[in-house]
C-alpha cells in the first residue's frame, strides 16, 4: 500500500515533503544565517526577523535562538497551527497569510528568511514587493530556493513529485516555470531594490544517501528526525548551482 503524500499534515501516517524538507534543510539554513550575519555586522539580540513560508516553524525557532523577535507566516491554517503547537511558547507571533499580501507594517524587519516560497509561486515579483516593503533600508533578505536544470528538473518534477517509489509531495507542488536561476533572481531581486550579496549552493556530500533516506522514509524504517543524518547536507563553494542554493540580499 503507497503511504498517505500530504503537506502540512498531523496524520502519523502521512510523509509530508515539505516538512521532510525543511527538517532536512535546517541545519544549513542556519548556518548560512550565521555566516550572512557575520558578513552584514547585522546583530540577532534586539533586531526583528520575519519568516516566508515558515511551515511548521523550524527556521522561525532557530532565529529565536539567536535573539531576534520573530514573526512567522505561512499561506497554510494547518502548518501554523503546527507551528504554534510546537514553538508557542517561545514568543514566535505566528500567522498565517499569503507570501503576496503579509499584512504588516512597512519597513518593520531588520532580517527576513524567505523558505518554501519562491520556487513554489507563480507571483514572484508580487512576494519580493512585499519583501521589499517589509524590510527596512539596509535589512538583510536570506533565502533558498531551486535553480532551474536538467538535475533539478529530475530532482524535484521527476523523484520528489512524480515518481511513485520516491514521491513525497504532491503533484504539481512545483513546475518549471517556478524554479529560477540565480542569475533570474538576482534580476527579480533587483527589480524590487534588494542587492544580491552572495549565494551559496547546498547539496548532499552523497547524493546516493537522498535516495536511500527517501525510500527508506516511504518505507516507514525512519521518522523525519532521522533524515538530516542520512542525507548530510553541505554548503559548497564555488560558483556553480546545480539543485538547491542559499541567497541574501540588501534592501537599498
Amino acid at each position: 500500500m503507497a503511504p498517505l503524500i500530504q503537506l502540512d499534515s498531523a496524520a502519523a501516517e502521512a510523509i509530508d515533503g515539505r516538512h521532510v524538507r525543511a527538517v532536512t534543510f535546517q541545519a544549513v539554513r542556519m548556518a548560512y544565517v550565521s555566516d550572512t550575519l557575520t558578513a552584514t555586522g547585522l546583530p540577532a539580540a534586539g533586531s526583528r526577523a520575519l519568516v516566508v513560508g515558515s511551515g511548521r516553524g523550524l527556521v522561525a525557532a532557530g532565529l529565536r535562538e539567536l535573539g531576534f523577535d520573530v514573526v512567522a507566516i505561512d499561506p497554510s491554517e494547518a502548518a501554523t497551527a503546527l507551528a504554534r503547537q510546537a514553538y508557542g511558547r517561545t514568543g514566535i507571533d505566528f500567522r498565517t497569510a499569503p507570501a503576496e499580501d503579509l499584512g504588516l507594517a512597512d519597513a518593520r524587519f531588520d532580517l527576513a528568511y524567505y523558505e518554501d516560497t519562491f520556487e513554489v509561486t507563480s507571483q514572484l515579483d508580487r512576494v519580493l514587493a512585499e519583501a521589499a516593503r517589509a524590510i527596512r533600508p539596509g535589512g538583510v533578505l536570506v533565502y533558498d530556493t531551486v535553480t532551474r536544470s536538467l538535475l533539478s528538473r529530475l530532482v524535484y518534477l521527476g523523484a520528489f513529485q512524480a515518481i511513485p517509489m520516491t514521491r513525497i509531495v504532491p503533484p504539481g507542488r512545483y513546475a518549471a516555470a517556478r524554479l529560477r536561476t540565480p542569475a533570474e533572481m538576482t534580476a527579480a531581486l533587483a527589480r524590487h531594490g534588494l542587492r544580491n550579496a552572495g549565494i551559496r549552493e547546498f547539496r548532499p556530500k552523497d547524493p546516493r544517501r537522498l535516495l536511500t533516506a527517501v525510500l527508506a522514509r516511504r518505507r516507514g524504517e525512519v521518522g523525519d528526525a532521522e533524515i538530516p543524518s542520512i542525507v548530510n547536507l553541505e554548503l559548497a563553494s564555488g560558483d556553480r548551482v546545480h539543485v538547491t542554493y542559499l541567497g541574501h540580499a540588501i534592501a537599498e
